[in-house]
């Protein structure tokens, strides 16, 4: 049986390689928060910030797998180390 370090480097790696195949070299082209509809269509109370990519796919946060709400995203710049969400 393989050991638990072992099959969470797998999981790992398998969910590096997905977000690899679908960010590295894409470029940001438009950053906007979530519209009224987008939010409406997750059933969430708060706007997202959303990076639009040059491949016309989106990324945004959310504050769980579950797509509960939308999410923060932190920064390492010390001016603005939170981007918000907003209402």
């Amino acid at each position: 049986m393989r050991s638990r370090r072992l099959m969470n480097q797998d999981i790992e790696n398998k969910w590096l390689k997905i977000a690899s195949d679908q960010l590295v070299g894409r470029k940001i082209v438009s950053v906007r928060y979530m519209c009224e509809e987008e939010v409406d269509d997750y059933g969430w109370h708060k706007r997202s910030l959303v990076i639009e990519l040059d491949d016309g796919n989106c990324i945004f946060p959310s504050v769980d797998e579950e797509g509960n709400e939308a999410g923060v995203m932190f920064t390492q710049n010390p001016g603005n180390p939170v981007l918000p969400t907003l209402y």
